[in-house]
């Protein structure tokens, strides 16, 4: 629909806004990035054909962002860790399926090298995802 167009056109500022935004931790409750990674989802969907292209940028940030989400040691709470984790999650699920698979390939060399065992199983559950 028109929502789509528009994405689309805007696509470049609006990715500029979402990097942005993923790598500002926002307080304990993490308003911003949690409407951040709901906004990125509604994106890829809409956005579809166009997201191959972007692959390796958004990967970088959402995989920086869930890293700095598990190693940050302020005030963000348990669940809200863990609902930032899930999103990014997500976002790396639609990222693979509208590539073909493409995340899961870019993954591979980042499971092996994570130590961090958080990020390694949100990593799982994109390269287990069919």
């Amino acid at each position: 629909g028109r929502l789509g167009i528009l994405v689309v056109r805007h696509l470049k500022r609006l990715e500029r806004v979402l990097l942005g935004y993923l790598e500002v931790c926002d307080g304990p409750e993490e308003e911003a990035r949690l409407g951040i990674l709901e906004t990125l989802q509604c994106t890829i969907e809409h956005a579809w054909p166009r997201m191959p292209c972007r692959l390796p940028v958004l990967l970088k940030a959402l995989l920086k962002m869930m890293w700095d989400v598990h190693t940050e040691q302020g005030s963000t709470p348990e669940p809200v860790k863990a609902t930032l984790l899930q999103g990014a999650t997500d976002c790396l699920i639609l990222l693979d399926r509208c590539s073909e698979g493409q995340v899961k390939v870019l993954l591979e060399g980042v499971h092996s090298s994570c130590e961090e065992n958080r990020v390694r199983e949100c990593i799982r559950k994109v390269q287990e995802n069919t």
